[in-house]
C-alpha cells in the first residue's frame, strides 16, 4: 500500500499566488495546493515554532495525530493554524525561503494566511465583532457620539461582560480612549492643512493618532518643526486599512487606500514625503498596498511606496545637516528601555526612533526584540487575549529587567500592550523627544514635568 505521505515537493505549485488581482488568488483548490507544499517546508524546518501560536500548532497536529503526514491534515486543523497567525510578520523576516530572498521556494506565510483568510471572508459572512474591529474610524465616530459614555462604559465589568458575549472582545482587555477632539480638529483649529500646495512632508497621523491619542501626532510635528522639516497635515485621511485585511476585507482595504491614494499622491508628485506615524500603517503603504490594489491604483501605490517614511527614518536621514537639532533642554539620565515593534522589523529601515533618541539625549537604550503579543486586533480578541499575554511574556521580562523608569515603543497598541500586562506604558520615540526639546523630564515617570 502506497504510504500517504509520499513526497511533497517544496516548488511552488500551480496554484501559487500572493496576488488577490489573479483569478488563481480566490481558488480554494489552488490555495490547498499551496497551504500543503508550505506546511511541508515549514514542518520539515521549524525554524518559527517560537513565534506565533500558527506553527507550535501545526507543528503538534503533525507530531502528536497525524505521525508526520501534512497530507492528513484536515480542512479544521488548517483553519486553527490558520487563526493563530496574527501578521506579526516575524515569520517571514527569518524565513530563509522567501520571495524577498529570491528564494525557488517563494514562500510568504503571512499572505497564504491572508489569502485563505481572504477566501474564508467570501464564503462566510463577516461577524459584528470583525465589522467593528475592521473599520476603526466608523467606531471611533461612533464612541464620540456618545459624549464619553464609551470610555465609561469600557472601565466597568457588567458591559465589559456582555461586550465579551455579544461581540467577542475580551472582558479583560485594555482598551484605548477615545479622544473627543480628534487631531485632525487640532490640526484645522491651527490652520495645518495645505491642498495642492508643495510641502517637503506631510503626516498620515493613522487612525489611533488621529481618534485615541492625538498627543503623539502634536508631539511628532513639534520634533519635525524643532529640526526645521516642513510637514503639512492633510484634511480627510482614512484607517490605512490593515484592521479590515486582518479580518480578510479586501474591499474596504481596497476602499480606503484609494481615497488615501487620492490625498497623498499629489503632493508625492511633488516631492513630499509621506511621514506615517505608526509601523502598520508605514508597513502596509510601504509594503502592502503595491501588491493588494488593482490597475492604477497599484501603480499609484508603487509611487507612494517609494515615498513613505516613518517619522524618525526621515530625521535620521538629515542628521548630517546643519537644521538637525541637538540643543535639548533635558534628558532621562538614566537607561531607557526600547520595544522594537514587529512591523518595524519588517520594513527592514532600523530603529530609528531608537537610535534618535541615543543621539539626541544622549540617554543608554536597552533593546527588546520580542513580540508584545497585540498585534493588531489579536490582543483584544475573546479567544486570543490570554494567548496574546503568553506570547508577549518575553518582551515583557525584557523590558523590566534593566529597572528602566522610562520605557520607548514606536507602537502606539504595544504601548498598551505593556501599560495592561508590565505595568507601565511606554511612550512613542516622538514624545520622548518632543520633551526633550521642550523642558525637563520627570525620570521616575518618563514625563515631563
Amino acid at each position: 500500500m502506497e504510504e500517504s505521505n509520499s513526497r511533497i515537493s517544496y516548488l511552488p505549485t500551480d496554484g501559487l499566488s500572493y496576488d488577490p488581482s489573479e483569478s488563481k488568488y480566490w481558488d480554494r483548490n489552488a490555495l490547498d495546493k499551496e497551504i500543503e507544499r508550505t506546511f511541508e517546508i515549514c514542518h520539515g524546518c521549524r525554524m518559527c515554532f517560537k513565534y506565533c501560536d500558527s506553527f507550535p500548532t501545526l507543528f503538534n497536529f503533525l507530531d502528536n495525530k497525524y505521525d508526520g503526514d501534512v497530507k492528513k491534515i484536515k480542512t479544521e486543523d488548517t483553519i486553527q493554524v490558520m487563526d493563530a497567525c496574527f501578521q506579526c510578520k516575524l515569520c517571514e523576516v527569518q524565513c530563509p525561503y522567501t520571495i524577498r530572498d529570491g528564494h525557488e521556494f517563494k514562500l510568504d506565510f503571512p499572505k497564504l494566511v491572508h489569502r485563505h483568510k481572504a477566501i474564508h471572508s467570501k464564503e462566510k459572512p463577516r461577524t459584528l465583532r470583525d465589522k467593528i474591529l475592521g473599520n476603526p474610524d466608523k467606531s471611533a465616530l461612533i464612541a464620540r457620539t456618545s459624549l464619553g459614555l464609551a470610555n465609561l462604559i469600557n472601565r466597568f465589568s457588567l458591559p465589559r461582560w456582555l461586550m465579551e458575549k455579544i461581540i467577542g472582545i475580551h472582558r479583560k482587555k485594555l482598551l484605548p480612549d477615545f479622544s473627543f477632539y480628534t487631531f485632525e480638529k487640532w490640526s484645522s483649529k491651527m490652520g495645518l492643512f495645505r491642498e495642492n500646495e508643495k510641502a517637503e512632508t506631510v503626516l498620515f497621523q493613522t487612525c489611533y493618532v488621529q481618534h485615541n491619542e492625538p498627543q503623539i501626532g502634536k508631539d511628532t510635528l513639534e520634533v519635525l518643526e524643532k529640526n526645521k522639516v516642513d510637514c503639512a497635515c492633510l484634511k480627510g485621511l482614512r484607517c490605512c486599512g490593515m484592521p479590515a485585511w486582518e479580518q480578510g476585507d479586501l474591499e474596504t482595504l481596497r476602499v480606503n487606500a484609494k481615497h488615501n491614494l487620492e490625498i497623498l499622491i499629489p503632493f508625492v508628485e511633488k516631492g513630499s514625503k509621506v511621514l506615517v506615524i505608526n509601523p502598520t500603517c508605514s508597513m502596509m503603504m510601504r509594503r502592502e498596498y503595491k501588491n493588494l490594489l488593482e490597475g492604477e491604483d497599484r501603480e499609484r501605490a508603487k509611487i507612494l511606496s517609494e515615498a513613505v517614511n516613518d517619522p524618525s527614518e526621515y530625521l535620521w536621514n538629515i542628521r548630517s545637516e546643519e537644521r538637525f537639532n541637538t540643543d535639548v533642554k533635558s534628558s532621562p539620565n538614566e537607561t531607557i528601555s526600547y520595544h522594537a515593534p514587529c512591523h518595524l522589523r519588517a520594513q527592514g529601515i532600523g530603529f530609528k526612533g531608537r537610535d534618535l533618541i541615543k543621539k539626541i539625549t544622549g540617554s543608554k537604550v536597552k533593546t527588546v526584540m520580542e513580540c508584545c503579543g497585540h498585534d493588531g486586533t489579536y490582543a483584544m480578541k475573546a479567544e486570543s487575549f490570554d494567548a496574546s499575554k503568553r506570547i508577549g511574556k518575553k518582551s515583557f521580562e525584557g523590558m523590566k529587567s534593566e529597572e528602566s523608569e522610562v520605557w520607548v515603543t514606536d507602537c502606539p497598541l504595544a504601548a498598551l500592550q505593556f501599560k495592561q500586562h508590565a505595568g507601565k506604558k511606554p511612550k512613542h520615540p516622538m514624545s520622548i523627544m518632543a520633551e526633550a526639546y521642550r523642558k525637563q523630564l520627570d525620570n521616575k515617570t518618563g514625563y515631563s514635568s
